[in-house]
């Protein structure tokens, strides 16, 4: 692919701090990272991940800017001065049931904040764009697995809806202004250094201090749990791969714009998942042998803006890219599980 000028939107969150890792050490990508670093959960796991990343950029190729994405100014003056090949924006206010609490947020954030990388690539063409979608557009279908041709027109959150919203905008874009642009749906992403509103995060705080977990829908959920390595690696191939941009019959160019679906495809009951979430816990040093998991267990009912089920077909991400997510749940859990016994402390 060749040495690429390089934006990582949300370049000390979750996945964004994984990707710049993984663009580090496996390509020769000069990499531009913008993150504002807000207390939507504790930052000082945002501060480890910048501290990742300091230590592997022995060779200077990753340059952060803390600073928001609203903020259009910044934008436009970061877009000028590095010419990006190829802009990845996972920068987001993210949570379901946040979005019901905090609604602001999601507008100003994933709706004006998507808008302002818009109009920068629209300003400072790119060779691709590629941002974050995810699960939650498909609402509450029951058509299993979810497709990309699905319809996404019944979202049960805010979230969804900016989600939903950032998908129409970005294809509106590329047939104006001929930006190829790709949007992935991730669906529940999770291993160390994870957010802690993320099911298996807060479980294990709660279980670590002796609280009940709440288990939602008395426990008949599923999930495709979905590793962030696996996520990171989907995304890499999506970025090499740009749609290419053509004309239509009526002479103007058609949107040069696809959605991919990014999952494990192997969704796994809730119950399931906490057993084996309990299981490393005790194995990786983080709770006791004798733990008594059955006293801190509560089933629940569903929580408004949750859906029953996520489950992702990726055959167009294999068919298009030759790539499939992988990671065992057992196995991801435990990378979690060593993290965070070594970050937060074991027995």
């Amino acid at each position: 692919m060749g040495k690429r000028k390089v934006l990582v939107t949300g370049a000390a969150g979750f996945i964004g701090a994984f990707l710049v890792k993984a663009l580090l050490e496996k390509t020769d990508d000069e990499i531009v990272g913008l993150d504002n670093v807000n207390n939507y959960y504790d930052p000082s796991i945002k501060e480890s991940r910048l501290t990742m990343l300091r230590d592997i950029n022995v060779e200077g190729r990753f340059t952060f800017v803390r600073g928001d994405l609203c903020d259009a100014v910044l934008i436009e003056r970061l877009f000028a001065k590095n010419r990006f090949d190829v802009v990845v924006n996972l920068a987001a206010q993210a949570g379901v049931r946040y979005s019901i609490e905090n609604p602001r947020a999601y507008v100003e954030s994933n709706l004006v904040g998507f808008f302002n990388i818009l109009e920068a690539c629209r300003h400072h063409p790119v060779k691709h764009l590629v941002y974050a979608s995810s699960s939650s557009v498909y609402g509450g279908n029951e058509k299993v697995p979810f497709s990309e041709g699905d319809r996404v027109d019944s979202p049960v959150s805010l979230y969804a809806a900016t989600k939903k919203s950032n998908e129409l905008m970005a294809a509106a874009y590329s047939k104006l202004y001929s930006i190829p642009a790709t949007g992935l749906r991730f669906f529940t992403v999770y291993g160390p250094m994870g957010r802690p509103d993320m099911a298996y995060f807060g479980f294990t705080e709660k279980l670590r201090c002796g609280e009940t977990i709440e288990i939602f829908n008395m426990g008949d959920c599923k999930r495709d749990f979905t590793f962030v390595d696996d996520i990171v690696e989907g995304v890499r191939h999506v970025m090499g791969g740009a749609p290419e941009v053509r004309m239509g019959d009526d002479g103007l160019p058609m949107a040069a714009h696809r959605v991919y679906n990014i999952g494990n495809s192997q969704p796994e009951n809730l119950l399931d998942f906490v057993d084996a979430l309990q299981r490393v816990l005790v194995e990786e040093g983080v709770l006791p042998a004798d733990y008594d998991f059955e006293a801190h267990k509560q089933l629940v009912p569903m929580q408004p803006g949750d859906v029953p089920v996520t489950y992702a077909d990726t055959s167009a991400l294999e068919r298009d890219f030759g790539y499939k997510p992988a990671t065992k749940l057992e196995d991801g859990l435990r990378a979690f599980a060593k993290w965070y016994r070594d970050y937060c402390g074991g027995l």
